[in-house]
């Protein structure tokens, strides 16, 4: 599976950079940083689900900076994963009416270690939507991402401690390359997206169940034992 996977992120990556729409510092090895990821933004901000959403769980990767932006723009409260979800309070939390800098300062990598608030999964609250980086993805939202298995790892921990639920939206902004008509292999351990924004266009999928929690039997032994939460979460006191 692991194998399938990587073979549609190397030919994703290899079109992308191809065709000149991956940004510094390329498509290859990360959620590629796209052309017209500021339009994908624009488009969905424009959407209901959007406008129903007063928190917003996003990755951290470059190609949505834009959504991250614009969320504080519009008063939402953003909490985006510290890399690896290495540290005890795992979460930055930027809340537009605490932060004394500008939203685009804000929302960078560097910008939310700074203004961010270090925050515990357990105090993150309900997230109504999560929108999460792709390198591919099809019509029926299944989702590949980079590789790290860390986007599919939060939404378990949240999941399980019911801080997202049948409520919660799920979205992506990704370039016209990046959507594939085609089966995409997936695990029980993955989800699926609801909405794939591209830079002119929004693509809603049908939804399946997702994932209720952490597949324990799914985690490799030293990842689990590197990440403190989940340490938390199996041997709670």
């Amino acid at each position: 599976m692991s194998d399938d996977k990587q073979a549609v992120r190397e030919r994703v990556w290899a079109a992308m950079q191809d065709a000149k729409v991956a940004r510094f510092p390329g498509a290859r090895g990360r959620i590629p940083n796209f052309t017209g990821a500021e339009a994908a933004a624009r488009l969905l901000a424009s959407q209901p689900e959007w406008d129903d959403a007063g928190v917003l769980k996003c990755n951290p990767d470059a190609p949505q900076l834009p959504v991250r932006v614009l969320a504080l723009e519009h008063g939402k409260v953003v909490r985006m994963a510290v890399p690896r979800l290495r540290d005890e309070r795992p979460f930055l939390t930027l809340d537009p009416e605490r932060l004394e800098v500008p939203p685009r300062r804000a929302a960078s990598i560097r910008g939310s270690a700074e203004h961010g608030t270090p925050t515990a999964v357990e105090h993150l609250g309900h997230v109504d939507l999560v929108v999460c980086g792709t390198v591919a993805v099809n019509h029926e939202g299944v989702r590949i991402g980079k590789g790290g298995g860390y986007s599919d790892l939060e939404w378990a921990i949240a999941a399980g401690l019911g801080l997202v639920d049948e409520r919660t939206v799920i979205a992506t902004t990704v370039h016209p390359f990046q959507v594939l008509d085609e089966d995409l292999p997936e695990t029980d351990h993955d989800f699926r997206v609801d909405l794939v924004v591209l830079p002119d266009e929004v693509l809603r999928c049908r939804r399946r169940p997702r994932p209720a929690g952490v597949l324990w039997n799914h985690l490799e032994p030293d990842k689990a034992a590197a990440i403190p939460v989940l340490a938390r979460l199996r041997s709670p006191s």
